[in-house]
């Protein structure tokens, strides 16, 4: 019978590594969360574990969860190896959230008696990321080892990042880190491309904040970051080319004001902060700031506003987003409107 309890996995990859070559795999594995780059080489860690010579037909399956019924995953399950000691099955994409009645009661049976010879592993994803509010979660969670793979942050990310460029022939020092998750987001799997481009144009062996300035593809929040930066040093062609951009991308008007009506809460909370003689740890709480880089570049936008105008930038995010959501007005001659607006009474 597979062991009971719910034992959630606090994310830290390298203990997971450790764990599973220490004690070898489990019976039943949950594994899903933004960070798609370590859960897929925790799954190829895990099918070496499970077939250390290697996968066989015969002992290893991968089932589409939008068409797999329970009795053929009850198959895979109970089938017995033939060419390893273990078999694996990998099940991608079962909406667990919408198990119910017969399919529930096919999976209990499943899950709860999963063979010692076997290892069961369902990878949820996006829209098939698990609610943990329902039942066929629950159940799961009750036999299974939950794994949540979160975004990476701070000293952890950061040696990776430094590893990549190292293996690259290149350096990469602390700032030109925290720049490259400033401008590029934290995922490693969009991290990579960005990295090898990086260390293809920067001249010499070390790469720095600057280089990533100039060769980094800046995901949309950033670009939106960007924009505030620009209206903090009155540069408006700036922060309208900002907006062009972001348009250009294909990014949706409710989804840029999104963006950027985020920005200006953190840059009102960030001056409200500093007048008050908060310190870096407080503002950083309230903020979600990560790293060295990003905090200096908001708290120096921040300090180019006075309160009252980023109090104002505020209100004027609100009344943009129901203007957009109650009226007929074009999404992005409103977004116009907002810039021209923001210079007028926020700077």
């Amino acid at each position: 019978m597979a062991k009971k309890g719910n034992w959630k996995t606090e994310f830290k990859y390298s203990d997971l590594s450790r764990e599973l070559r220490q004690k070898g795999p489990e019976r039943l594995y949950l594994l899903h969360g933004r960070e798609e780059y370590l859960l897929e080489r925790f799954v190829e860690e895990l099918t070496r574990a499970c077939m250390p010579d290697g996968v066989d037909d015969f002992s290893y399956r991968e089932l589409d969860g939008e068409t797999v019924d329970m009795q053929q995953l009850a198959d895979s399950v109970n089938a017995m190896p033939f060419a390893s000691e273990r078999t694996l099955t990998i099940v991608r994409g079962y909406d667990i959230n919408h198990c119910r009645d017969a399919a529930l009661k096919a999976l209990e049976a499943i899950v709860q008696d999963v063979p010692e010879y076997a290892t069961l592993v369902f990878v949820n994803r996006g829209e098939a990321e698990p609610d943990g509010r329902l039942q066929a979660v629950k159940l799961l969670r009750k036999y299974a080892r939950d794994i949540d793979f979160a975004e990476q942050s701070g000293g952890a990310l950061n040696d990776w990042i430094r590893r990549r460029f190292a293996a690259l022939g290149k350096h990469a020092d602390s700032a030109a880190c925290d720049a490259l998750v400033y401008a590029s987001g934290s995922l490693m799997g969009a991290l990579v491309p960005e990295i090898e481009k990086i260390a293809a144009g920067t001249q010499g062996d070390t790469v720095r904040a600057a280089d990533v300035e100039r060769l980094a593809f800046r995901i949309p929040e950033t670009r939106a970051f960007d924009m505030t930066d620009r209206l903090a040093a009155q540069d408006f062609d700036g922060a309208a080319e900002c907006m062009s951009d972001l348009v250009s991308m294909g990014e949706e008007p409710l989804m840029i004001l999104g963006a950027l009506s985020y920005q200006v809460r953190r840059l009102y909370a960030v001056r409200l902060a500093v007048d008050e003689g908060r310190d870096r740890d407080f503002i950083a709480k309230c903020t979600g700031v990560k790293n060295d880089f990003a905090y200096r570049r908001l708290s120096s936008s921040a300090r180019k506003f006075t309160l009252d105008g980023l109090k104002r930038a505020v209100e004027l995010c609100v009344e943009t987003d129901y203007a957009m959501k109650s009226s007929g007005a074009d999404a992005r001659e409103l977004l116009n409107e907002l810039l021209a607006r923001f210079a007028v009474e926020c700077v």
